[in-house]
């Protein structure tokens, strides 16, 4: 552990995405994020209310023969997650989404630490994960 102890969490991610206006339809209106903040037409901020996704329109990177330049620079990004806090859920997840034209690229599976979840694809390719996960769920 570092000298200064843990952080607060990860709340934070930043996405490069093709199509701005589809992704963040895709976070708001099937995933449930509101618009937290709009600095200008490339450029949004949302949140459930404990977290922050910031979509950057994907600049296109041009050589000077005007042709795209080699992704050596591109994302590593192997996925993001959501938490769904009953796991009976995920399967209305997996269900809404595929009934809303959402790119499905796994079915929900159980995992042996009592996990459940599956994946999808945001309309600019970023792999979505949605997951219930049992020491982070929350229990009313």
């Amino acid at each position: 552990m570092s000298g200064l102890g843990k952080t607060n969490g990860m709340r934070h991610v930043a996405l490069y995405v093709v199509d701005l206006e589809k992704t963040e339809s895709f976070y708001t209106e099937l995933l449930g994020m509101e618009v937290e903040w709009r600095p200008d037409t490339d450029n949004v901020y949302l949140t459930s209310g404990n977290d922050n996704l910031a979509l950057h329109r994907r600049p296109e990177a041009q050589s000077d023969e005007g042709q795209r330049e080699d992704d050596a620079n591109e994302s590593v990004l192997d996925h993001i997650g959501f938490f769904i806090n009953e796991k009976e859920r995920i399967s209305d997840w997996f269900t809404f989404l595929t009934d809303n034209g959402v790119k499905t690229l796994t079915e929900p599976r159980d995992h042996r630490d009592g996990a459940r979840g599956f994946y999808c694809e945001d309309p600019s390719g970023t792999r979505v994960q949605l997951i219930y996960h049992p020491p982070i769920a929350k229990t009313d």
